[in-house]
């Protein structure tokens, strides 16, 4: 099904009113008017603690809360006692890193185009409880390299935790297959989901992975919203992250006994509007469809790669083909710092990048880049914007 983006738009105030070019959701997706307003709503009508107050505004409060619970269950086929609330993705791989039972020399297996969010955890680790930090590398092209993690899978290897898709080239690792691997090694996986879930339809348990975090605000969702999902009988052996009230169901002065997940891992008052807006977007997300999603996101992707790949001196970061780089075009310019390109795209044509290292400053550095332009297409933007982006960035190129 072809995406209507004319309609999808109107849900987007934003854009009509600064006519904008929005081109860095894999940053910040924009939001539309449904999360804003489901928010606004718990603001307005019940504006109270769930969990705790048995007054009207306090029962309105947990069902709300329940239900966005259970929304976003759904949205991944998981149980909802198998959701907990977080911050963000980031949050989510803390509290593995924290709460896992890892020994010294366990090893952790990542890849090397992590978020920072996927690599300070396992450092720091190596630093607290000598649990090894390994990388599998790409092969040149980006493309996930399946026989060098064969190799890698040795019986060490206490957690396998890889971003799914990438937030620097846009490539996705063969999940399924690595799963496999893994749990057949006798290994968990942790999948930062932070780039596919807004992209992608994921099912866990189809998957079978162990655990998986993402964040609200890629996938028009709020801000310091995001999720951990874990296999229960997983979550139920970690030991708590934060501790304090809602935690408990009893204390005295020197003991306390702690609820079940996910309550034992969701400490202190919780974002409440958040979680009825994260699951809002999941609701207007399944309106749409993801696999519709995907499929329109390809569409730009190829328009935009085969208008820039004449430019000369520029050069796509990744495979060269657009369809294995999800929403995603990274490239630099030889010649032309890239902030400045940025700059131009913003000020000339109002059309917004990112341009930096994207938090993947350990490849930048390995590759020996200062950075890159990256352009990220959503569900709301245009071929007529790809094509504005051409010819935009062509004029830019020829200022070299």
């Amino acid at each position: 099904m072809t995406l209507n983006t004319d309609k999808i738009r109107q849900d987007f105030p934003i854009i009509a009113r600064k006519k904008l070019i929005y081109f860095d959701s894999a940053c910040n997706s924009l939001r539309p008017k449904q999360v804003i307003e489901a928010m606004n709503s718990y603001y307005e009508n019940f504006p109270a603690c769930a969990g705790r107050s048995a007054h009207k505004l306090g029962q309105l409060a947990t069902e709300a809360y329940a239900l966005a619970r259970n929304k976003v269950a759904k949205f991944i086929n998981a149980k909802s006692n198998e959701i907990i609330f977080t911050r963000n993705t980031t949050e989510g791989i803390n509290l593995i890193a924290k709460c896992l039972d890892f020994k010294q020399n366990d090893i952790v297996l990542t890849i090397d185009k992590e978020h920072n969010s996927n690599l300070l955890p396992w450092q720091q680790l190596e630093k607290e409880k000598g649990v090894k930090h390994e990388i599998c590398f790409s092969k040149p092209d980006g493309s996930f390299n399946i026989e060098s993690f064969k190799k890698q899978l040795d019986k060490k290897v206490k957690l396998v935790s890889m971003v799914h898709t990438s937030n620097l080239d846009g490539t996705t690792i063969p999940a399924e297959e690595i799963i496999k691997l893994a749990h057949k090694n006798g290994s968990l996986v942790l999948l930062d989901a932070a780039q596919s879930i807004p992209h992608k339809k994921i099912d866990v348990k189809k998957l079978d992975v162990d655990f998986l975090a993402f964040s609200g605000h890629k996938m028009l969702g709020p801000s310091g919203m995001g999720i951990l999902y874990g296999k229960f009988d997983l979550l139920k052996e970690l030991k708590p992250f934060m501790v304090g009230g809602d935690t408990v169901r009893n204390t005295t002065y020197d003991t306390s006994d702690f609820l079940p997940p996910p309550e034992k891992f969701e400490a202190g008052l919780q974002n409440y509007a958040g979680a009825i807006g994260l699951a809002a977007a999941c609701d207007y997300l399944d309106e749409i469809g993801l696999e519709n999603i995907e499929k329109h996101e390809t569409e730009l992707n190829k328009i935009i790669t085969e208008g820039i790949s004449s430019i000369p001196g520029l050069h796509i970061l990744g495979p060269k083909q657009a369809e294995l780089r999800s929403g995603i075009i990274s490239f630099v310019i030889d010649g032309l710092d890239m902030h400045y390109i940025a700059q131009l795209l913003d000020k000339t044509a109002n059309i917004a990048v990112r341009s930096g290292q994207h938090c993947v400053h350990s490849w930048f550095n390995a590759h020996k880049l200062p950075g890159s332009i990256r352009a990220s297409v959503y569900l709301y933007n245009t071929k007529e914007e790809a094509k504005i982006f051409i010819e935009t960035l062509k004029k830019i190129a020829e200022l070299r």
